[in-house]
């Protein structure tokens, strides 16, 4: 009910934004083309700036629940995975409205104000992002550095085939998409297991050097009693607790 009542107030919002202009546009004329009183829709949605996201409101929260979800199994669920389908999420909520997705496009090229308003929304996404597989990727000196990197690059991935979509909303770029999300994901997965690779080898290099410090090699030589031939084992132990000592 809230989700169908945020979609109509912002589809009404932005036709009429897109008629009447921005700035003559009232919260009166929005609130009844909503079909809602002036009060609910100052408790609703507080300026005109925010009715015009008030769609993304409910989309995040629905990205949120979907990769919190995703760590009731981590043993199946893939941290990159889920972040790439959150952001298909977006893409398809977009996709599902062309003429309200293409309406606010235009409208946003024509305000600054709103374009301020959708970075601080895009914004929201990409830390909602981090936050997540920073919670979900092992824990890692690199992690948190990958973690920034991928939810940023899946952001701007998303944003660039989303605005190509929508000069031309008659192209199916779902394709692109996930061609785009499936390379993010491989170079993220060979950085962290990179990662993963380099911290064992350090490791290994300071535990072997740990033990060279404890470690001495002793070089014995042994004359076997009567000549030539190999020393007895008593001989051997001797002269190296000797050359020990």
């Amino acid at each position: 009910m809230r989700s169908r009542a945020h979609h109509e107030a912002v589809d009404a919002a932005v036709e009429l934004f897109m008629r009447q202009g921005y700035e003559r546009t009232t919260v009166e004329e929005i609130a009844d083309a909503a079909g809602i009183s002036r009060a609910t829709f100052f408790r609703r949605y507080g300026s005109k700036e925010d009715v015009v996201f008030a769609d993304h409101e409910v989309l995040l929260e629905d990205v949120v629940v979907l990769l919190a979800e995703s760590r009731h199994h981590p043993e199946t669920a893939d941290p990159f995975v889920e972040v790439c389908r959150a952001a298909r999420l977006v893409f398809d909520h977009h996709v599902s409205q062309p003429e309200t997705s293409v309406a606010r496009h235009h409208l946003l090229q024509q305000v600054p104000s709103l374009r301020d308003r959708e970075l601080v929304t895009t914004h929201r996404y990409e830390r909602a992002f981090t936050r997540y597989l920073r919670e979900s990727l092992p824990a890692q000196e690199r992690a948190a550095t990958t973690s920034v990197a991928f939810a940023a690059s899946v952001v701007a991935v998303h944003n660039a085939i989303l605005r190509r979509w929508l000069r031309d909303p008659a192209l199916d770029l779902r394709p692109a998409l996930e061609e785009a999300f499936g390379d993010l994901r491989r170079g993220a997965s060979r950085t962290v297991q990179g990662a993963a690779g380099s911290s064992g080898a350090d490791s290994s290099a300071e535990a072997d050097g740990a033990a060279g410090a404890s470690r001495r090699v002793v070089v014995a030589v042994v004359d076997a009693p009567g000549g030539p031939g190999p020393a007895d084992a008593d001989a051997v132990a001797r002269a190296v607790r000797d050359a020990l000592a």
